[in-house]
């Protein structure tokens, strides 16, 4: 479960170390018998405006039959299936490097957001959210009255 933050470019940069440690462990988990079916977390871009809330993940391939949108207790949960093509023989893929399986994203919401309101449209191969902010979270300009200088001496007997 993750909770939703702001955008930091530089909070994921890791050392060379770290990368080539990650490489060698991809490598050698993926060498069981079921690494072309191995699970996937599909990648998700969250950012807000004044009026909303908006989750974009990138799903292609997926059936929006095969997704499942919840909130629960503040918490957004998108769940769904990518299937493998059963179409082509298994024996005459030369490189499977997409991920198929069932995945789970999960991110907090704050209190901020109206989640009855939220809309699910799929397209391309992309699911966007977007989720409203209750009216009480939304900006609210404050109109500043100017007085002419002067008037508000003469007002006061000065």
């Amino acid at each position: 479960m993750r909770t939703i933050a702001r955008w930091e470019p530089f909070r994921n940069v890791t050392t060379l170390q770290d990368q080539i440690n990650r490489l060698f462990n991809d490598a050698f988990d993926r060498t069981g018998e079921d690494s072309n079916l191995s699970a996937w977390a599909p990648a998700v871009d969250i950012y807000e405006t004044e009026q909303e809330l908006m989750v974009k993940a990138d799903l292609p391939d997926v059936d929006p039959k095969d997704l499942d949108i919840r909130v629960e207790n503040n918490i957004l949960t998108i769940r769904g299936e990518r299937k493998f093509d059963k179409k082509v023989n298994e024996e005459n893929y030369l490189r499977v490097e997409r991920s198929f399986g069932s995945f789970a994203r999960s991110f907090t919401l704050s209190n901020t957001v109206d989640s009855d309101g939220i809309k699910a449209e799929y397209q391309d191969g992309v699911l966007t959210l977007t989720i409203p902010k209750r009216e009480e979270a939304k900006p609210k300009q404050i109109k500043v009255n100017v007085s002419a200088p002067g008037v508000a001496a003469a007002a006061s007997g000065k």
